[in-house]
């Protein structure tokens, strides 16, 4: 189910970057790539985040950056950057931050299906150790494959 959304030209490998604001923008390059967000999107979520704070940093090791459908959202897709070096994302027991899935819905009901298979992914344990562990393309997807 996730493969239908997450493959090759959207998921990114990395060894680090400087900030976290770096690392939304590095994972939403082949959703912009590929018109599913607007760059306002982005922007949204990082204003999100000064205002809020990690509010999409889910587990440790693990966010998924969101706004709203009205705030750039032009189709549904998800991106997914991996990183050698994790990034603090300011939350606190939940950094450093090395699994970044960028969600993005043009409405609020049609990703619900993506929502239940990545939930079942996140809920795996096995599974996000094997992607936070992963290094490669290949190794990623394998994961991916299974949701």
């Amino acid at each position: 189910m996730l493969k239908k959304w997450i493959y090759d030209t959207t998921i990114i490998l990395q060894d680090s970057v400087e900030s976290w604001p770096q690392a939304l923008e590095l994972c939403a390059k082949p959703l912009l790539d590929l018109q599913v967000i607007a760059p306002e999107y982005v922007t949204a979520i990082i204003e999100q985040h000064q205002a809020l704070g990690p509010y999409y940093v889910l587990a440790p090791g693990l966010a998924m950056p969101h706004a709203r459908p009205e705030e750039g959202a032009k189709g549904l897709g998800l991106s997914l950057l991996k990183l050698k070096q994790g990034v603090s994302f300011g939350a606190g027991e939940f950094d450093p931050v090395d699994v970044i899935v960028m969600l993005a819905a043009p409405d609020k009901h049609s990703h619900i299906e993506m929502l239940s298979a990545l939930a079942e992914l996140f809920s795996s344990d096995e599974d996000m150790a094997e992607l936070h562990r992963a290094n490669t393309l290949e190794e990623i997807k394998t994961v991916i494959d299974r949701f």
